[in-house]
């Protein structure tokens, strides 16, 4: 197991953001439970694993449902609405801050989703190996004593790795993967870049490749081209804050970088299907 690089050291645990939860440790009221439940913008990554039982979720306005040996992951920013716990379900959840994912020694490829799916299915090896650590991490962030932060990030990074790994089994090349890498950068570009909106040219500049090239690239593993995959990131990022904003359309076309609040209006209703205001009427804010 890697260490945590010199950042970490000599933080206590109480400052991580990072946070489990389980059977063993659930939300302490049903007033706090009940605020949990609610719909919300995430600000930290979550991860739950299912074992036994299943549950749905609905991240960004898209019920997915997971099932034992299943793993939900979101990032932030994304839309959240958790459902009620069953009774007869057995999870275990984390929580934690992109200033926590800064402490550990290496990127995980898989936080970012270059292959689009919010869900990973682990073997019955691998879910034995990340119920284990979640059982640890519980351990150690409820313990009575004060754990090394260096010991807690140390089992967070064989958590994130196990997980980085089986996002990237069923991939006949790896995260490795020439092809693989440079999607991955390109996606990165996208977030990173998302409100400056900078040119197919330019991101392809960047990466080293030839327009077309990047073209075939991003068509393989989105089935979409590159200009198609950044607006409908733009769009979705529209529907997020849409949800979760009081943000007038022209400020919220400026926002995400439009100099023509009536392009983003038409673009949105292209994208979507759905004007910006009959997307707000349709909005159920209960998570029902």
């Amino acid at each position: 197991m890697e260490e945590p690089n010199d950042k970490s050291k000599g933080l206590p645990n109480d400052k991580l953001k990072i946070k489990v939860n389980s059977n063993n440790n659930p939300y302490p009221s049903t007033d706090i439970q009940q605020k949990q439940l609610q719909p919300r913008r995430l600000s930290s990554y979550f991860i739950v694993l299912i074992d036994k039982g299943s549950i749905t979720y609905k991240l960004d306005l898209q019920d997915i449902t997971i099932s034992p040996g299943d793993v939900l992951f979101a990032m932030p920013n994304q839309i959240f609405v958790p459902p009620t716990i069953a009774d007869d379900l057995k999870y275990f959840k984390v929580l934690f801050d992109e200033n926590t994912l800064a402490l550990l020694p290496q990127r995980f490829s898989f936080l970012i989703n270059p292959l689009n799916a919010q869900t990973i299915t682990l073997d019955n090896a691998a879910k034995e190996r990340v119920r284990t650590i979640f059982e640890i991490l519980n351990q150690l962030l409820y313990t009575d004593q004060q754990t090394d932060s260096e010991i807690i990030l140390a089992y967070l990074n064989l958590l994130l790795s196990e997980l980085n790994s089986a996002y990237f089994k069923n991939e006949s090349a790896t995260i490795l993967n020439t092809n693989l890498s440079k999607f991955v950068a390109f996606k990165l570009m996208v977030e990173t870049n998302l409100t400056e909106q900078p040119s197919i040219n330019t991101i392809a500049e960047k990466l080293s490749l030839t327009t077309n090239s990047l073209y075939r690239l991003v068509k393989e593993y989105s089935g979409t081209s590159p200009k198609d995959f950044f607006t409908n990131r733009l769009m979705l990022e529209a529907q997020r804050k849409l949800r979760h904003s009081n943000l007038s359309v022209k400020e919220l076309a400026y926002e995400l970088g439009f100099n023509d609040p009536d392009y983003f209006s038409r673009l949105f209703k292209k994208s979507t299907g759905e004007s910006v205001s009959d997307f707000l009427n349709n909005q159920d804010l209960s998570g029902k």
